[in-house]
């Protein structure tokens, strides 16, 4: 193995996967939802938004979904 590598001459491509795999949106949280998984993400050595990914997919593999259970306004 050589002690030192030219990189310079490398022909570095974007990967053609990456924008199919994850898309970026804009969502309003509260902040101790936030707290909550940067907290939690800490603990782990993993990043909250990541955190939030997992278990965002994990209720959709097994099909949860949130109470909702709205009240008329009188």
């Amino acid at each position: 193995m050589r002690k030192e590598y030219d990189l310079s001459k490398l022909n570095l491509k974007k990967n053609p996967y990456a924008k199919k795999l994850k898309k970026q949106i804009t969502i309003r949280l509260d902040t101790e939802i936030i707290d909550y998984f940067k907290t939690i993400g800490e603990d782990n050595d993993i990043s909250y938004q990541s955190l939030i990914n997992l278990y965002l997919r994990d209720c959709v593999k097994t099909g949860k979904k949130p109470l909702t259970k709205w009240v008329k306004a009188s």
